[in-house]
């Protein structure tokens, strides 16, 4: 008897240990059903897709920016308004550049009168230069034959020798001022060609320069570059304008594009090629995507679409379609629908509820792709199972909802 304290004791403890170990400690929250939303787990096709909405724009917008600067002197068309390629839409005018064109012109004359005295000269020096070796051959020539006379005359002994010696030397000395002379003209000669080339290729060039200034004056009337709509046109009359700078913009309706913005998180899935679709009325018509936009704003990138077959009658500039881009091909997958409690856990975890529907214990799942009416769950449920999709803010940390 004196060991019954000692074992009521090991008694109590193992109690304990066993309600610490097999006990179930969750916290229990209860809940109205009326207050949840129940979904089935489902075995199904699911649709990889993303809708979002797209604003219809000109297949091309061209900016219009006048080449010259100016002051605006007379606005041509009014936005809105059907232009054709080459129409003159504003005209400039720039004092500056008439007073350019006048030191152009006025240069280029200059220039020309200076070639022409120039070559006046150089043929004046032409002349003279032949004149002067042609007295240098009759003087040679009078040396040489002297010499040979004196040549033969001092061979029969008629003559000195210090005048034989001295008519030699008088003939080498001018056959020596002509062999230099001629090298002299012919140097001259060269150097006068190629001044004339140089003088030639600048008036050339100033002749370009003047027409590329009087072409400058033909940009002062701003024109437009496509067949197109006048959509923007930011100037008034007498406003001054700088080259390059957006004065307005041309739309090209020859076809339109499909503009959207996407959330970030598909931007790694988006392609070039990809399809979509969007139903207006009772058609459904075809989009294809053009062009992805590499950057992020505000958690979202832009995608240009365009028409994949027929358009919708009477489009406008604009208007707006909801798409549906599809991300891949429909698989079999395990789904539940999007709900809010996706805001709360992230979608790692969710409640589902038990065989009666009594309560709904917490358990971890893992999802996977998304449209905007499923989610793909890749781990943690199973076809036939029922959870709750409505919002957890509620909830807090409790683990099991009884639900009455």
């Amino acid at each position: 008897m004196k060991y019954w304290p000692y074992m009521a004791g090991a008694c109590l403890v193992l109690i304990v240990l066993g309600w610490l170990v097999f006990g179930n400690h969750a916290s229990t929250l209860r809940v109205s059903k009326e207050e949840l939303t129940i979904s089935d787990v489902r075995q199904a096709e699911f649709k990889d897709y993303v809708r979002t909405n797209g604003q219809v724009l000109p297949i091309q917008v061209v900016q219009i920016s006048p080449e010259e600067g100016g002051i605006v002197m007379e606005k041509v068309v009014e936005e809105g308004t059907m232009v054709h390629k080459g129409d003159v839409i504003v005209r400039l005018s720039n004092s500056n550049l008439d007073l350019q064109i006048l030191n152009a012109e006025a240069e280029l004359a200059e220039k020309q009168n200076l070639l022409r005295n120039t070559q006046v000269a150089m043929q004046q020096d032409r002349l003279n230069n032949q004149t002067e070796q042609a007295q240098l051959d009759m003087d040679t020539q009078r040396k040489q034959r002297t010499f040979e006379q004196n040549k033969r005359l001092y061979g029969e002994k008629l003559i000195s020798k210090e005048d034989y010696l001295q008519s030699q030397e008088d003939y080498q000395l001018s056959a020596k001022k002509r062999s230099l002379v001629t090298k002299r003209l012919k140097q001259d000669s060269i150097y006068r060609t190629v001044q004339m080339d140089q003088m030639e290729d600048n008036l050339q060039n100033m002749r370009r320069n003047v027409v590329l200034v009087r072409q400058r004056k033909d940009k002062l009337e701003v024109r437009s570059a496509i067949d197109g709509e006048l959509g923007l046109l930011d100037v008034e009359l007498g406003q001054s304008i700088s080259p390059g700078q957006k004065i307005g913009q041309l739309n090209d309706l020859s076809d339109y594009k499909v503009q959207a913005q996407i959330d970030e998180h598909y931007i790694d899935r988006v392609r070039q090629g990809l399809t979509a679709t969007f139903t207006r009325g009772d058609k459904t018509y075809q989009l294809q995507v053009r062009k992805v936009y590499p950057e992020v704003r505000e958690g979202k990138f832009r995608c240009d679409f365009i028409f994949s077959g027929e358009r919708p009658e009477n489009i406008r500039t604009g208007q707006t379609y909801y798409i549906d881009l599809e991300l891949g091909q429909p698989e079999q997958a395990i789904i539940i629908p999007r709900g809010t409690f996706f805001q709360t856990t992230g979608g790692q975890w969710i409640f589902v509820l038990d065989k009666n529907g009594q309560k709904a214990y917490r358990r971890n799942i893992r999802i996977g792709r998304q449209n905007p009416q499923h989610y793909e769950v890749l781990e943690g449920l199973e076809p036939g199972e029922r959870v709750v999709t409505s919002g957890y803010e509620a909830f807090k940390d409790n683990e099991v909802l009884e639900i009455k």
